[in-house]
C-alpha cells in the first residue's frame, strides 16, 4: 500500500510540474498565437491584411506585416511596453514576431529585470550566449547577441539589447514554421538569381517596344500638321 505520505510527494509534483507547463506555455505571446492567420494578426493590431508586404511568393508566400505604436489605440494600451511588432508570415501563418520595447517604459531596467519579467510567463531562461538574426531579409542577417532564451521543442523566444541605441527587443518564432520560412527564402532567392537574367532581357525589350510605340503614336499626329 502506497503511504500517505508517499501519495501526497506525488500530487505535489504533479501539482509543481503541471503549473510548470502553464507558465511555459511558448505557444504564444500575449493574445498572438503562432500558426495564426494573417487576416486575424491584422484584425487583432487594427490594421488590414492588405498592408502586409510580400516578400516572395514562391516556393511559399511570404510576408511581413510591421505594427508600431502611434497614438492611443486598444493595442496600444494592451502592450504599452511595446514600441513595435514585425508580424512575419508563412503562407498565411504566423511563424515569427519581432518586438521592440518602448524605451520610455524600459529606462533604467536592466537586462536582469527584463529576464526575470519573462521568466514569470515562460519559465527559467538559459544564456546560450549566441546570436538571433532581427532581420527580414535571408541576404543580409542583422544578428544580435542573446541576452537570455526560453524555449522548448517548438518554439524559441529571445532577449537581446539593440547594438543601435542600447534598446531592449525580443525574437520569438515557430521553429517549425520559421525553418520553413527560411529555406523557402532562400529557394526564392536563388530562382531570383537563376531568372535575373532573362528578365532584364525583357523588360529591355519591353523599353525598346515602349519607345517605338511612343514615336508611332508621336508621328500619326505631328506628320499631318507638321508644314515645312
Amino acid at each position: 500500500m502506497v503511504s500517505f505520505r508517499t501519495f501526497l510527494t506525488s500530487v505535489l509534483c504533479f501539482a509543481f510540474f503541471s503549473s510548470l507547463g502553464i507558465a511555459q506555455d511558448l505557444s504564444k505571446y500575449r493574445d498572438f498565437q503562432f500558426g495564426m492567420s494573417l487576416d486575424s494578426v491584422a484584425k487583432q493590431i487594427q490594421m488590414k491584411a492588405s498592408d502586409a508586404r510580400t516578400r516572395h511568393n514562391r516556393p511559399a508566400l511570404i510576408q511581413t506585416l510591421d505594427w508600431a505604436q502611434i497614438g492611443y489605440s486598444e493595442t496600444a494600451a494592451k502592450i504599452a511596453s511595446v514600441r513595435g511588432i514585425r508580424f512575419d508570415f508563412y503562407n498565411g501563418e504566423l511563424s515569427k514576431m519581432v518586438l521592440t520595447y518602448n524605451p520610455a517604459e524600459t529606462n533604467g531596467l536592466t537586462a536582469d529585470d527584463l529576464i526575470e519579467a519573462l521568466s514569470t510567463m515562460y519559465g527559467s531562461a538559459t544564456t546560450p550566449g549566441d546570436s538571433v538574426s532581427v532581420s527580414s531579409s535571408t541576404t543580409y542577417e542583422d544578428l544580435e547577441k542573446v541576452l537570455a532564451r526560453w524555449d522548448d521543442s517548438q518554439y524559441s523566444y529571445n532577449l537581446y539589447r539593440s547594438t543601435y541605441g542600447s534598446t531592449f527587443g525580443l525574437v520569438a518564432f515557430s521553429k517549425m514554421l520559421d525553418m520553413m520560412a527560411i529555406n523557402a527564402s532562400h529557394e526564392a532567392d536563388r530562382l531570383d538569381k537563376v531568372e535575373a537574367p532573362a528578365k532584364e532581357l525583357a523588360q529591355q525589350k519591353k523599353q525598346t517596344e515602349d519607345t517605338r510605340a511612343a514615336q508611332e503614336t508621336a508621328r500619326s499626329i505631328n506628320k499631318p500638321k507638321f508644314h515645312p
